[in-house]
């Protein structure tokens, strides 16, 4: 699907790998809804990148506020043929800790969140993409693009929630895609491994250095406009559905 012309729904489109694609999205021509949780982050955002975009702010788990966001999107633009699914939060607590075991709350908090929110967001958004007419000769109708982590797969110390949450966007996607092949919408998840996001380019030496150390090649943390490269190129690529992608330069996380 090309990019020209079309209209994207991107949760945590405001600042970090959402924004970056946001910025990339426009650039080749498409509009952008940017949905965020921080209504003033999602107005800024979308003020500065111009005519092609629009904002609307709320929970990506609350059914509510999506559709209302998504009614905004089609209001605005006439439809919407993409989503990404950037939103997240991480949550940084031992099974047994010092105090005693995990609070619920907190493992709960980061799965609502992280998974129940993109599938929420997705769900909706596929709802509305399954009215387009076909944009290719394939039919297709949308393309759906999750974020993972690499935590998904080796997971650290004190990352039971967030692996657990991020393990469950990439195991959703290959059903996903069949659950989707007749309204010919795609399916594709990146699982990220460190990138330049606000968080780490504040972060300490001991604590960036250690996490560049563990990736192979090339040797540094990745930059939000490699995630935007390729999320528009699942975007474009008809015959990617229902994979995950690892985008970490080879790292595999050690325990801490």
């Amino acid at each position: 699907m090309d990019l020209k012309d079309k209209v994207a729904f991107i949760t945590g489109g405001a600042s970090g790998l959402g924004r970056a694609t946001a910025e990339n999205f426009i650039a080749a021509g498409a509009k952008v809804m940017v949905y965020d949780l921080n209504a003033e982050n999602a107005e800024k955002a979308a003020e500065e990148l111009g005519e092609n975009a629009t904002w609307a702010a709320g929970d990506v788990a609350s059914e509510e506020d999506v559709k209302a966001a998504i009614q905004k999107t089609l209001d605005t633009f006439g439809a919407l043929h993409v989503n990404i699914n950037s939103a997240g939060i991480g949550a940084a607590a031992r099974t047994i800790g010092k105090e005693g075991p995990m609070p619920l709350e907190t493992f709960e908090f980061v799965v609502r969140v992280n998974l129940i929110g993109t599938f929420n967001c997705l769900r909706l958004c596929a709802d509305a993409m399954q009215n387009n007419e076909p944009a290719t000769e394939d039919g297709e109708r949308g393309v759906i693009v999750n974020v993972a982590s690499v935590a998904a797969y080796d997971g650290q110390i004190g990352q039971a929630a967030y692996s657990a949450s991020k393990g469950g966007v990439a195991g959703m996607t290959l059903p996903i895609a069949r659950d989707l092949s007749r309204q010919g919408i795609r399916i594709a998840t990146i699982a990220p491994g460190i990138f330049e996001t606000p968080m780490m380019q504040f972060a300490p030496p001991q604590v960036r250095e250690p996490l560049i150390n563990m990736t192979q090649f090339p040797k540094r943390l990745g930059d939000p406009i490699e995630f935007a490269q390729t999320a528009a190129y699942i975007v474009n690529c008809g015959y990617i559905n229902g994979e995950v992608i690892r985008l970490d330069s080879g790292i595999r996380m050690a325990p801490k």
